[in-house]
């Protein structure tokens, strides 16, 4: 395979050596942060993931009941409460808020990256969670348990982890994007690990593009290469 002619050569590698194993959370993660290594060299992977640990221990050591609901609860209140974690408004569309080494150090972020924080943690929890490729704004699908009979569950890190029903998706959607869906209301459909890097990079391609950044918007490209 050719080397990059734009994207750090480190951070092009780490994310090559995720395809093989892309749909599994932790390439999903570690192919996540090595975009992050084309602006944040300096930045260590085993730091970032010692963290999701340490946050996905603290949950498991308030749990009394290993009960789906009271993990959740502790879920949240360790992630929105104690941790932090929450949406940028304030600068929305800093490249920052994607890369996750950022967004674990200030525990801030974009819609997209604080679902995948929140997808990190809560797995080892016994937690499945599921990308929401939604217009406009990325939610969080926990997936119930082969137990339960319930509607999906959608959760929004942006705002603290609200936990949201379908007829209020639809209003997060209207909101971010805008405009009345009306009659045409879109499939809520999970994300493949594939399509949520995807749109990681167009995020990223959108900003650096804005602010006329071309050599940025290349080492995007490159990555997407790898995807396609």
């Amino acid at each position: 395979m050719p080397s990059p002619a734009y994207c750090r050569p480190a951070a092009f590698e780490l994310f090559r050596q995720q395809l093989p194993d892309l749909e599994s959370s932790e390439g999903l993660f570690r192919a996540a942060f090595a975009i992050s290594l084309h602006e944040r060299p300096e930045a260590q992977l085993a730091e970032s993931e010692a963290l999701i640990e340490n946050l996905a221990e603290t949950v498991l050591r308030r749990v009394q009941s290993r009960s789906r609901q009271a993990v959740l609860a502790h879920l949240h209140d360790v992630l929105f409460e104690v941790f932090g974690l929450r949406g940028n408004a304030e600068d929305y569309y800093n490249p920052s808020n994607s890369y996750l080494p950022d967004v674990l150090r200030t525990r801030m972020g974009i819609p997209i990256s604080l679902v995948l924080v929140y997808k990190r943690v809560a797995e080892p929890l016994g937690i499945v969670v599921h990308g929401v490729n939604a217009p406009g704004h990325f939610l969080a699908e926990v997936e119930p348990s082969s137990q339960e009979e319930e509607p999906p569950m959608f959760i929004d890190p942006y705002f603290g982890g609200v936990i949201l029903n379908e007829s209020e998706v639809v209003e997060r959607i209207e909101q971010a994007t805008g405009r009345p869906l009306g009659l045409s209301r879109p499939q809520l459909s999970r994300a493949t690990h594939r399509q949520w890097l995807l749109r990681m990079l167009n995020n990223l391609l959108a900003a650096f593009a804005t602010k006329g950044h071309e050599r940025e918007v290349c080492a995007m490209q490159e990555f997407q290469e790898l995807l396609s």
